[in-house]
């Protein structure tokens, strides 16, 4: 009877552990960013959660902002300075954080295409979405780090 009875006690702590899995493992729930990388960042893109990329990806990001994925991001050297040292100290941490993607863009990482691997080339052109770098077209908190698969939607 006690070995029943410690087999369903760990069971329980099992399911409750996997279902408590995607509230961390879909959103980010670290340090606010600074507004300068809100403001600088944000200002084109998603200020994308710095646990999204290696702190190796994010320091290339940073050092190529002249040539920042077809576009001059320059910043003034104190302002770089800050949102860099935000990103290294806080950048790479988590499970996604073990491989750094090709050209360094989160969309090629291996687990963005395990997350997305149901979503069609021809959904990322739809006209309300048009990359897949525009998580906010699906992922409303995107902005907040949320991006829970339950609160996913996908425009028509």
């Amino acid at each position: 009877m006690h070995s029943r009875l410690t087999h369903l006690m760990r069971s329980a702590a099992l399911a409750s552990l996997l279902a408590a899995a995607p509230a961390w493992a879909d959103s980010y729930k670290g340090p606010t960013p600074p507004a300068v990388y809100t403001q600088e960042c944000g200002s084109c893109h998603l200020a994308f959660p710095p646990n999204l990329l290696p702190k190796a990806s994010w320091q290339r990001v940073m050092n190529g902002l002249d040539k920042h994925y077809g576009s001059d991001a320059s910043l003034d050297a104190a302002t770089q300075k800050q949102i860099d040292t935000w990103l290294q100290t806080h950048g790479g941490q988590g499970k996604r954080a073990l491989e750094e993607p090709p050209q360094d863009r989160i969309t090629r990482s291996a687990w963005f295409g395990r997350k997305h691997r149901e979503v069609s080339a021809a959904t990322f052109k739809r006209a309300a979405i048009k990359s897949p770098a525009n998580c906010t077209a699906c992922h409303r908190d995107a902005a907040q780090g949320d991006f829970e698969d339950d609160r996913v939607r996908i425009p028509k």
